[in-house]
């Protein structure tokens, strides 16, 4: 999925695989964790399959660079993945690991683990301000406003997942402090 996370960022518009993972680190990071050296391991995968190329640059006060674009290849590649009905896939969530194995541990251990999920379990480690910000900076570099409004549902998305998250700590919380309480009043 990283291949075509990159042929995503690079259907916006030309980079150098340093701007490729200034970008990948300001929006899809978020969601999708990706090394500085599988971004690059990547970009050779995707040359080598003809959907990016890359443009030798030259710089006289600076060192030469390389500037990527997606190849037309590419852009079927994007389109034919966007177009893929991947909704049957298995969720993996290491949350829901653990919680399944939780009766192993004492009910003080559960509420501590439970408590500590909020703070631990976020999207947006710094708020959604500075993504939003970034996003509009994006967005002003595109100029396509109806794509910028694709972002801005991820971002619902991770809004409403923090929020769901806390409310499920809270439920599981509120039981938990229940079954203790009532092995207080024995």
């Amino acid at each position: 999925m990283l291949k075509h996370g990159i042929l995503g960022l690079l259907n916006y518009g030309n980079m150098t695989g340093y701007e490729i993972m200034i970008v990948f680190r300001d929006s899809l990071s978020y969601f999708w964790q990706a090394q500085t050296s599988q971004i690059y391991r990547e970009l050779q995968v995707l040359e080598k399959n003809g959907w990016i190329q890359s443009n030798h640059i030259e710089q006289n006060s600076k060192p030469d660079k390389n500037v990527l674009s997606i190849t037309e290849a590419g852009r079927i590649e994007l389109k034919k993945w966007l177009k893929e009905d991947e909704s049957k896939g298995i969720m993996r969530n290491h949350l829901l690991m653990k919680t399944f194995f939780r009766g192993e541990c004492s009910i003080d251990e559960n509420i501590e683990y439970f408590k500590s999920i909020p703070k631990n379990e976020k999207v947006f480690p710094d708020g959604t301000n500075e993504l939003m910000k970034k996003n509009l900076e994006y967005q002003q570099g595109i100029g396509d406003p109806l794509k910028a409004l694709y972002w801005k549902f991820t971002v619902d998305f991770g809004v409403m997942y923090e929020k769901m998250l806390k409310e499920w700590c809270e439920n599981c919380l509120h039981e938990l402090e229940n079954i203790k309480n009532a092995g207080d009043k024995k």
